[in-house]
């Protein structure tokens, strides 16, 4: 066989597995389609419990070297602070969320899948489709002209023990394998974008709760803030810097500079969950195994929780252990922390929506009655670093 266990997609997910397998001694092949990275994505926080994860592949101090340590949260409304919440309490090791473009934490990630094994990543390879032989998995593989050729010819084929799908939310592995998804779509669109960061709130994040709808803005590493806000309608496709620093400045006072844009996105939310996620020797993982608004930034760390519960099940059913049992537990324990991670955006989302001035001040009034209630705010704290859905396990992982 090519390898032990191969690994289709080569994100954040993959090559976070990758580097967790190789590290026990298991052979991987990371087959990804794209030639170079994307430094187009949108992801940028990482939660405390991710942090721990990746602190077991030797990732998470480089990460935190180079990333914004977000020790706080304000809400603000009418340019009035609302309330605060502190991160202190949430972990021993990591109180805050990290800030740092995704480009940067896949660089750091194949880093160490390459430490590990300088062969293990092929890109240019798109997996088309897999058979399930009872005994080992068989892949297609279609090389992009001038890639690594894993057989003869721009079509080949590789075999493992087991695969792995982290090819994303428009998964080609589970449209093939006849996985039904469960799909919602919502009536939140966002523009948003990164600038020079002139608002003088330095490392906190801040959530502007204003009439005509949020705005977020995140710290990032080199002096530069994002800036996110909602619109009742999809963006135009003309929409660029200057009529999305128009609107940060309609609704919050800050007017960004639009000449130092370096980063402008639109989207539109939309959740999918798979309704398995283990089919024969194949695993679903991350976006292709479940979609989650990127608003309160829980997808790219879910898919990490999901592989960290993921790798000792593998090591042991490559020892030949009967894991049937265990799958299964994984499998729901993942799916119902998908739910849960869906649920935490909803909120997330509505109290982001638009609101009369009347019912915004009842609205911001409650959330800061409760941001004062240090036991609730501690709750809450938790709730938005995804801390109440950690594994027990990932702990002694790290």
């Amino acid at each position: 066989m090519d390898a032990d266990v191969l690994i289709a997609g080569g994100g954040p997910v993959g090559l976070y597995l990758a580097a967790a397998l190789l590290q026990e001694g298991v052979k991987v092949k990371v087959l990804e389609q794209r030639t170079s990275r994307n430094r187009h994505t949108r992801a940028i926080g990482i939660h405390p419990p991710a942090l721990e994860a990746l602190a077991g592949i030797r990732v998470a101090s480089g990460l935190v070297q180079e990333g914004i340590r977000i020790r706080t949260g304000m809400a603000v409304s009418s340019g009035r602070t609302v309330g605060t919440m502190a991160f202190d309490a949430v972990s021993d090791h990591y109180p805050f969320v990290l800030a740092l473009p995704q480009f940067r934490t896949e660089e750091l990630l194949e880093d160490r899948v390459r430490a590990l094994d300088p062969g293990a990543l092929v890109r240019g390879a798109s997996v088309t489709g897999a058979r399930d032989d009872g005994d080992k998995v068989t892949v297609a593989v279609q090389s992009s002209p001038g890639a690594p050729i894993l057989g003869s010819g721009h079509g080949s084929t590789a075999t493992a023990a087991l695969l792995v799908a982290a090819d994303g939310a428009r998964s080609l592995l589970r449209g093939a394998l006849g996985v039904p998804v469960d799909r919602k779509s919502y009536p939140d669109h966002y523009l948003m974008g990164d600038f020079d960061d002139g608002s003088g709130y330095g490392e906190k994040a801040v959530l502007f709760l204003e009439p005509e709808g949020i705005v977020e803005s995140f710290p990032l590493p080199g002096r530069v803030r994002r800036w996110v806000v909602r619109l009742d309608r999809p963006a135009q496709p003309e929409a660029g810097p200057r009529e999305l620093a128009e609107l940060v400045h309609s609704r919050t006072g800050f007017l960004p500079d639009a000449a130092t844009n370096s980063m402008l996105s639109a989207f539109s939310v939309r959740a999918a969950i798979a309704r398995r996620m283990v089919a024969g020797r194949t695993v679903l993982l991350g976006d292709a195994a479940h979609e989650i608004s990127p608003i309160g930034g829980q997808g790219m760390n879910l898919g990490w929780l999901d592989a960290a519960e993921l790798v000792p099940v593998i090591c042991s059913a490559l020892a030949g252990e009967s894991t049937g049992t265990r799958l299964r537990e994984f499998e729901k324990s993942r799916r119902r922390a998908a739910a849960a991670s869906r649920r935490q955006a909803e909120i997330n989302m509505m109290l982001g929506r638009p609101l009369p001035r009347p019912l915004l001040r009842v609205r911001t009034a409650a959330i800061g009655a409760a941001a004062a209630i240090p036991g609730v705010n501690q709750w809450a704290a938790r709730r938005f670093t995804m801390h109440q859905r950690t594994n027990p396990q990932l702990q002694g992982y790290r």
